[in-house]
């Protein structure tokens, strides 16, 4: 499989940075009048948070609204009333603004704790575009550079047949280092340490040499935890919090299980309608899957990744892990069938949809699921965060973009049908 250099996608400045046009940035400060969201919740934008390094600017994108939003707050009560469904919440951006949050459901099955925007869920593989994006802020700094072989770090990986003297930091973040797919992930569910099972990853049989072809990883990509560790002196975990979310204004975002479980209000995970126990597997690959917040803390994550806080992730650094890098093989699924070839770049998916190009991740750990999709052109886009195993809840991308770009209206979230009855995981969040 060819590696993909498709040219770096340009994005429209935000209308304000730093000393701008006067008059289109408003500071404000974060509070909780901005997040206690009603049905539909039309939020007002957010600008320069209290307490914040650096801000997020406010975009004069005013384009007419597109989306239905009573429609979408109406079909998303229907489909969490749903019997697969625990608790759901979304976040929508259109023209640059945030204009809906919304919670539905409760944190547990049989419980009377409202899912709310300030709730905290876990993002399972969202996580990986944390990770290039603090990867690529590095390298945009000179500290680093992404074609740089892996064993420059003196990281715990090990490769079949040297791998790691050839597989780049890039490589790593694209999935392209050569090993099966998902490689060691049960090891490290049945309480293996990550390091020594990236040391063991030499003993497995490659399927291509690096740089040569595309598959998914979750030990492997955490080798990045490791990278910035190295570069910075920090930890993982606490450089991404302090260069990330805290300027971002994510007040209840973390990377670490007790950060889940201390939060005010967090969503149990669930296995049909039972509630079981929130594990550290995947926390101790944070690069990986160790990211938790709320969906507003998501909302201002996707305009992050829109361009819309350049002094945080600068446009240099977008263009540089949005761009395509690979081909990824085709999954038979609700949404692969309607998006159509998937291509991944770093710790992001490409994805065309009616015309536009899209980008976006989806994510799955034992009893969560989540996804993000969004258009940096438009500077909209949809985020979904849920405690069940269910994909029905993914099903509001579908309905959102059709909205978005005027197309005909399709029951994604299956509530229309007599019963509208249970659905099971078929394989779309995890990869």
């Amino acid at each position: 499989m060819k590696k993909i250099r498709t040219g770096i996608r340009q994005r429209p400045r935000a209308a304000a940075i730093g000393g701008g046009l006067a008059g289109l940035v408003s500071v404000l400060a974060l509070g909780p009048s901005l997040v206690a969201a009603r049905a539909p919740a039309q939020v007002p934008q957010p600008a320069v948070y209290a307490g914040a390094r650096s801000g997020v600017v406010s975009s004069s994108l005013h384009a007419p609204k597109k989306i239905d939003y009573e429609r979408l707050d109406q079909r998303m009560r229907i489909a969490a009333s749903k019997p697969d469904v625990v608790g759901m919440a979304v976040a929508v951006i259109e023209n640059g603004e945030i204009t809906f949050v919304q919670g539905y459901g409760t944190t547990t099955a049989g419980g009377s704790d409202p899912v709310t925007p300030n709730t905290v869920f876990r993002w399972a593989s969202l996580s990986k575009g944390v990770a290039a994006t603090m990867v690529g802020v590095l390298a945009n700094e000179g500290k680093l550079s992404l074609d740089e072989p892996v064993a420059k770090f003196n990281t715990s990986l090990r490769l079949p047949a040297g791998g790691e003297q050839l597989a780049t930091v890039a490589d790593i973040l694209s999935h392209r280092v050569g090993l099966p797919h998902n490689s060691n992930d049960n090891k490290l569910e049945a309480g293996a340490d990550p390091k020594a099972l990236r040391a063991s990853l030499a003993e497995v049989n490659a399927i291509c040499a690096p740089d040569t072809c595309h598959s998914y990883q979750n030990v492997a990509f955490d080798t990045t935890s490791e990278i910035v560790q190295r570069v910075t002196g920090v930890p993982y975990t606490e450089e991404v919090r302090r260069r990330l979310f805290a300027p971002l204004g994510m007040q209840n975002a973390s990377l670490t299980r007790a950060g889940l479980m201390s939060a005010r209000s967090w969503a149990r995970p669930h296995i049909g309608r039972r509630t079981v126990e929130v594990n550290d597997n995947y926390y101790r690959i944070p690069a990986a899957g160790g990211v938790n917040s709320s969906i507003m803390d998501m909302a201002l994550w996707m305009r992050a990744q829109m361009g819309l806080a350049p002094q945080v992730v600068p446009e240099r650094v977008l263009d540089t892990i949005h761009e395509a890098r690979v081909n990824t093989e085709r999954r038979n699924t609700m949404f692969a069938r309607v998006m159509g070839p998937s291509r991944y770049a770093l710790g992001w998916r490409d994805y065309t949809y009616a015309g536009h190009a899209l980008i976006g991740h989806q994510g799955a750990v034992m009893g969560y699921r989540s996804t993000i999709l969004f258009d940096p052109q438009t500077k909209s886009g949809v985020a979904v965060l849920w405690n069940s195993q269910s994909t029905r809840p993914s099903g509001v991308q579908l309905e959102v973009l059709e909205m978005l770009y005027d197309q005909p209206r399709n029951d994604w979230l299956k509530i229309d049908s007599p019963g509208g009855g249970p659905i099971q995981a078929e394989d779309i969040a995890a990869q």
